[in-house]
């Protein structure tokens, strides 16, 4: 192994380090508590380190939140080892995970949504990232769905998100196992459900 391998391997711990110490920050103490010479304190690295790699405070928060936009699409990625509708579920029931559900995530989830609410930059960041994870949901439910126009399909995933973040933010008062079951199920009945359009020869016959 090169050197030059092991050095593009400790580069890339290294700014993994600087990131998830900001989101573990901007978790526990929102934007305010997130400053460079935290970040190192965080991370165990010199302050040096954290400026090496990113400019300001400004560049190193959007790089966490560039983070944070991969971890969602990975929650939505397509399994071909699965069937469509499989992969489907799987995907729905992925957002209730254990690892999701913490105090840590979803402080961080509420913290990253008032950010965005207060800066135009983080606000685009936010927004492109949004449309992601729907075109990503949007996606599964057109492989599992393909009689589904991809209209119906993103609809049918905004309804999910709204229900996928409710339950994000109800978790914070309290993990109720029965209730996330059921809020799962709901979006699984608005991806499986039979389409709501009709097409123009149904809707012909329907006027006779």
């Amino acid at each position: 192994m090169g050197t030059k391998t092991v050095n593009s391997g400790e580069q890339i711990d290294r700014q993994s380090r600087i990131l998830e110490a900001a989101l573990d920050l901007l978790s526990r103490h929102g934007i305010s508590g997130v400053s460079m010479r935290a970040v190192a304190r965080e991370a165990g690295v010199a302050l040096g380190l954290v400026n090496y790699y990113y400019d300001d405070k400004t560049s190193l928060i959007r790089a966490a939140l560039h983070r944070v936009d991969e971890h969602d699409l990975q929650l939505v990625a397509q399994d071909p080892s699965l069937p469509p509708d499989e992969q489907l579920r799987k995907a729905l029931r992925r957002v209730a995970g254990a690892e999701l559900l913490t105090t840590r995530y979803l402080s961080l989830r509420l913290h990253l949504w008032a950010l965005a609410q207060a800066d135009e930059g983080y606000a685009e960041i936010n927004a492109a990232a949004f449309d992601r994870y729907l075109d990503g949901v949007a996606a599964l439910v057109s492989n599992a769905k393909p009689e589904l126009s991809w209209e119906e399909c993103r609809e049918r995933a905004a309804d999910i998100v709204v229900i996928q973040n409710g339950m994000w933010l109800t978790s914070l008062l309290g993990v109720d196992n029965a209730s996330i079951q059921r809020s799962i199920a709901r979006t699984e009945e608005i991806a499986f459900a039979p389409s709501r359009r009709r097409t123009s020869g149904e809707a012909a016959l329907r006027e006779l």
